[in-house]
């Protein structure tokens, strides 16, 4: 899931439970558009160099803490910024309000996908 400034989700990818965060980010980098984003923030679940290497490509800042088994530093975070990654967590709870995101009762991927995307236009409602 990824969000704006203000929280509101802007796009998702859904995979199943077995698959690690780290292998479905580079398909959600690729679908944002992140000319005008200066910072991108993410957890130490998604330090991963090739992440790292595809965000910068962009001429985006990755502001992604180094897990604590790496030898590298965390001297280049800002960590103002990276509280902010809150956000994200806000927006999965907010999703969650919803019975049928919260227990997926969809069996197709589709149409949990779809009930996704009407809970997101949901939330950028004004309602």
């Amino acid at each position: 899931l990824a969000v704006d400034a203000l929280g509101n989700p802007i796009e998702f990818i859904i995979s199943d439970g077995t698959t690690h965060d780290v292998k479905v980010a580079p398909k959600l980098v690729e679908k944002l558009d992140l000319t005008e984003t200066e910072i991108l923030c993410a957890d130490k679940g998604y330090d991963c160099e090739t992440l790292r290497d595809q965000i910068q490509k962009t001429k985006t800042q990755a502001n992604i803490p180094r897990k604590s088994n790496t030898k590298l530093n965390n001297d280049h975070m800002d960590w103002y910024l990276y509280k902010i990654r809150h956000l994200v967590e806000n927006a999965f709870c907010r999703l969650k309000h919803f019975r049928g995101i919260a227990t997926r009762f969809d069996k197709l991927k589709r149409n949990f996908k779809s009930a996704v995307a009407l809970a997101c236009i949901h939330i950028w409602l004004p309602l």
